[in-house]
């Protein structure tokens, strides 16, 4: 039997950087900033929502909010097909594709952009920085002053 990545993590924190690209304090924190925007979500979308079914019917998520934030950060830094995704977290690879989508989505809306993200609709810049990128050895470091950093990979 395979082991839930995320039960890797919370039993062995020290495992956490190598799987995830962050240590366990800093996944804890991602995770509660992704609770947070998560409810904000849902808030959103019950506002515009036409009921059929009552509040809290319905089929019950098979991943926790912390599984799907695990599932994420795990594809962006081991870049593992969705297939193996569905088995880590015993769900199906268009689920997994599915929840990494989602939850890409939220990390995207908690994190900062990254500096290619900041200048790409000014060609010239982006053009610059293209340039400065290629002419010197990038360092990315995930934690700077208590803040997350999200790169796009491109």
């Amino acid at each position: 039997m395979m082991t839930n990545p995320l039960v890797k993590i919370e039993s062995h924190p020290q495992s956490g950087k190598r799987l995830i690209g962050i240590n366990y304090e800093q996944f804890i924190t991602l995770v509660a900033l992704a609770e947070q925007r998560y409810k904000q979500k849902q808030i959103e979308i019950e506002k515009n929502k036409v009921r059929i079914i009552a509040s809290g019917g319905g089929r019950k998520p098979k991943m926790s909010l912390r599984e799907g934030v695990c599932l994420c950060l795990i594809y962006l830094r081991q870049k593992p097909t969705f297939d193996i995704l569905g088995l880590f977290f015993d769900i199906s690879k268009t689920k997994a594709n599915d929840a990494f989508n989602y939850w890409v989505k939220v990390l995207r809306d908690i994190l900062p952009a990254s500096q290619m993200e900041e200048v790409e609709k000014d060609s010239q810049k982006y053009q610059e920085l293209c340039k400065i990128l290629c002419e010197n050895e990038l360092i990315v470091d995930n934690l700077i002053k208590n803040k997350f950093y999200f790169y796009r990979y491109f």
